[in-house]
Order: C-alpha cells, then structure tokens, then sequence
C-alpha cells in the first residue's frame, strides 16, 4: 500500500493506539534480581562504583530476598564476596558445605521458598588469581578447573538451589555439571549458561564489588573475544547440546546483535546480562543531569526484550518494577 491509502502515524496517535499495538513489553516476570553477600551481620554497605547498590551480610540479604519477592520479582542471582583469608588456587571455600554461598542458599529458600533462587558457578571469587579456574604457570587450566566447578555446582543443588549459572566459559563444563546432577538425582536443576560471555571492558565495578578483578593477565583465553560474533552461536549450541536449559549473552546493550542472532537460531530461552559498567554509565550520565535516567533505563530494557531475551539479569530490575 501507498500514502495517503496507508498512514504509518495512524497507530502512534494516541497512547491508547500506542499500547494496542506496541510489539514489546516488560513486566515483572522478566527480571533476575543480582544480590552480593558478605559475611557478618546487619551489614549494609555501598558500592562506590555502583550507586544505589550494595553488598548484604546474609541476615540482611535474606530480608531483601523476601522483600524483593514481594515486589514481584520472581528469581535472585547470589554472588559472594569471600574473605581474602579463604582464597586459595584449588576452589577448597568453593566446595565448604559451610561456606557463604552455601549457607545463603538455603536461608533464602527457607525464607522464601517461592523464590527462584539461582547461583554463580565460577572461581574467581574464590581464587587467589582473580581467575574463573585453577592456574598453573600463569595458565587456566580447563579440565582441572571443570572437576571442580562440578562439584562446586552440585553442592549448590544440594543446599537447594533452583537454577545454576556457570559464568566461567571454560570448555565442556555444562556437559560435566549435568552430568554430576543427574548422576546425584538432581534431574530438576536447572542450568542458565553464560555461553556467550565476552572479555569485555565493562565488567570493572562488578570486580569492584567483589573483589575478584584477575591478578595478573586478563580473561581472554577463556572469554570471547568482543570482534566475534559467529563464534557465540556456536558456543551456545554446544551449551544446549550438554544439558543447559537458558543461554546467557554477557554483556547487554553491546551486543545486541548476539542475543538476535541467538533468537533466530535457538529454541530455548535466552537471558541477558545488563551489567555493572552498564549500570554505572548511566547511574554517572543521569547524575551530571546529561540524560534522563527512568527513560533511558526502560528503553535500554525493552530493547534487551525486543532483540529476543526472554530473561534480563539487571541491577535497574527493582526500580524497573517499581516503574511498571
């Protein structure tokens, strides 16, 4: 059809029309919520290099998961942030049935048994290196680091989590981790593979928060390099081939491209990570009053939604809701 037969600005009239016909919406259902713990109590501390979020000793995190679900949020990611004392180059904190992680999981589903609760599954908080695996000789050794992310893993699942995310993009983890799973009875585990995690530039304030910035080198042996795009298609096929049930594309708006290429080629959910150097751009933007940080921050979303994701892993996720 051909103007004046057909008018493009007869849908955007009104906002009624807008809403009737808009192809992309956002809703509570869509987020996962990243939560930081630390060890202690009634601690709440700031973050410098991310404003307006904070680490939580588990009493205080456990509150925040309950009050977080009660907002509509339906899942949390646990991060930790391990004391010094406790790294080492063999993952032993990561594997202590007492540990952070493992306590937190199973306060937070104790407390919130409704809640999703999904867990980081990789080394670096727990290095001595900074690294996702076990180092030798200023290597990451691949096999040596998925022994042990595996039972890192099934030790989640035993203390009860719902959804495992291996973050660490070594080779063959997701086939090890699922099989270890089943092998112990866990057949309902889910696993959310970060299967196109890039070495990107924007992860610094998460290794801020953390404490878990690389020691020495960088992570480009492992993650993907941020020139390819192919490559994540095939790293993600592979993922599903092994077991995971969600693919991840890390980091966001950068790499749009990737969560479309991955819609139109895979039949299971694709997550995206909105991540922290992310977060903080427009936390520093909005502050120097360069833009308006509510409507950016929807926008930035919607198009997470509109590239294929069916799930967004973001620090704006409770202010998001509040908005919605």
């Amino acid at each position: 059809m051909m103007y004046p037969l057909y008018r493009n600005r007869r849908l955007r009239a009104s906002a009624a029309m807008r809403d009737l016909v808009r192809e992309t919406s956002l809703s509570a259902n869509d987020f996962i919520v990243p939560l930081f713990i630390v060890e202690g109590s009634k601690t709440k501390t700031a973050i410098p290099s991310m404003p307006d979020y904070f680490r939580f000793s588990l009493d205080l995190a456990t509150a925040e998961a309950k009050r977080l679900y009660d907002l509509g949020v339906k899942g949390v990611l646990l991060f930790v942030k391990v004391d010094d004392a406790q790294k080492d180059n063999t993952g032993a904190a990561a594997l202590n049935p007492d540990g952070l992680m493992q306590r937190s999981i199973r306060a937070i589903k104790k407390a919130v048994p409704e809640l999703l609760v999904a867990t980081d599954v990789a080394l670096d908080p727990y290095s001595s290196f900074g690294h996702d695996g076990i180092v030798k000789e200023d290597k990451v050794l691949n096999d040596a680091t998925v022994a042990i992310l595996s039972k890192m893993a099934l030790s989640h699942a035993e203390c009860g989590a719902d959804m495992l995310a291996p973050s660490d993009m070594m080779d063959g983890r997701i086939l090890s981790i699922r099989q270890a799973l089943e092998k112990a009875g866990y057949v309902n585990t889910a696993i959310m593979s970060y299967s196109a995690k890039y070495a990107s530039a924007f992860y610094g304030p998460f290794r801020d928060a953390l404490d878990s910035a690389p020691g020495f080198g960088d992570k480009k042996t492992y993650q993907m390099d941020v020139a390819n795009r192919k490559e994540a298609i095939t790293e993600t096929i592979r993922d599903i081939e092994e077991g995971a049930d969600i693919v991840m594309v890390k980091p966001g708006m950068a790499y749009l491209d990737i969560v479309r290429d991955l819609a139109n080629e895979v039949q299971v959910p694709i997550a995206v990570y909105q991540v922290s150097g992310e977060y903080a751009m427009l936390k520093a933007a909005a502050a120097k009053g360069l833009l308006d940080h509510d409507s950016v921050m929807m926008e930035q979303l919607i198009a997470f939604k509109r590239a294929g994701a069916s799930i967004i892993v973001s620090y704006h996720a409770e202010h998001a809701i509040s908005l919605l």
